[in-house]
Parts: C-alpha cells; structure tokens; sequence
C-alpha cells in the first residue's frame, strides 16, 4: 500500500512537467520558424485578412527594399474565398487585385509558386512593404527551404512595382 502511494505522488508531481514539454508539432514548429528567421523571413503571429477569421495565423514576411516598394494586393485560396472574387490561378483568387498588370518576371514565379505551396497555405498578400505568407506551418524546414528560393524571387520581381510613385520629402526651396 506505500508503494501505491509513493507512486501516485510521483505521478502527481511529474505531470504538471509532463504538460510543460513541447509537442513533437511544437518542436517542428519551432525549428521551422528559426531557420526560416535565419535565412531572413520575419515571422509573427497576426490576424489574417480573411473575412470573419478568428484569432491569429502565422504570418512569413519577406520584406522589399525600403526605397523599392511593392504592390498591393491579396491572393485567397478558392475554399476561405467568395465565389464572386476573380480567379486567378491553381484555385486562388484575387481579393485585391493589383492595380496595374504583374510584370510577366513576377507572374511566372508566382505562379509556380501558387502551384506548389501546401494546402494550408490561405493566403499570399503583398503590400508596398512586404510579401507575406499566410499558413498553419504544416510542413518541416527542409521542406520549407524549397519555397524560399521562389519567394526571394518573386519579392525581387516584384520590388519596386508599387502601385504609386513614392512621395518625395517637401523641401523649403521647392516653395521660394
């Protein structure tokens, strides 16, 4: 009977430590986002901009040169976009389209990569800042590093097309 109740408050005491350690998808995860950071992806946690989504989604973010801003616009996978949006290609839509036409560098990696991206991946959206993929990680960092090429790629396609002209800074002369 002291051995049943030396053992259950071991029980009792490891558990709560049990609960603390990393899942093999958390630990996936984690290797993943590092080595994706390492190669220069910057990832956070944020609210994709899907129509009623809850929460917060993994966001991969390739950022474009400062003084060589990208275009506007956000790509939709067909199941989480209405069927009213416009199709572009490989089961994606258009939520915003860009304003003038992808240049046809860009629109080859960018379909190829459309193509090839994982069934969770919901959304690519490109802003004057940045490229970002939005998807719930379901793959591991070998496999990852096979979308990094064709995302840096495309970010050098697309940089520099914004859809305005950037402002230039007001000078004192300019008004004298």
């Amino acid at each position: 009977m002291e051995w049943l109740i030396i053992v259950f408050i071991m029980l009792f005491v490891l558990a709560p430590v049990m609960w603390l350690k990393p899942s093999p998808r958390q630990k996936r995860t984690m290797a993943m986002r590092l080595h994706a950071s390492r190669k220069g992806v910057t990832i956070k946690q944020q609210k994709p901009p899907l129509h009623g989504f809850r929460g917060t989604m993994p966001a991969y973010r390739w950022y474009y040169p400062q003084q060589q801003p990208g275009p506007d616009f956000l790509l939709v996978r067909d199941q989480h976009a209405s069927q009213e949006l416009e199709p572009y290609h490989a089961g994606w839509r258009w939520r915003i389209a860009p304003l003038r036409p992808i240049p046809a560098a860009a629109e080859t990696p960018l379909k190829a990569l459309l193509e090839r991206l994982p069934l969770d991946a919901l959304v690519v959206e490109s802003t004057p800042n940045s490229l970002t993929l939005w998807w719930w990680e379901s793959q591991n960092a070998a496999r990852f590093d096979t979308y990094l090429d064709d995302f840096n790629q495309l970010r050098d396609q697309l940089s520099g097309q914004a859809d305005s002209a950037p402002q230039e800074p007001l000078s004192g002369s300019r008004f004298l």
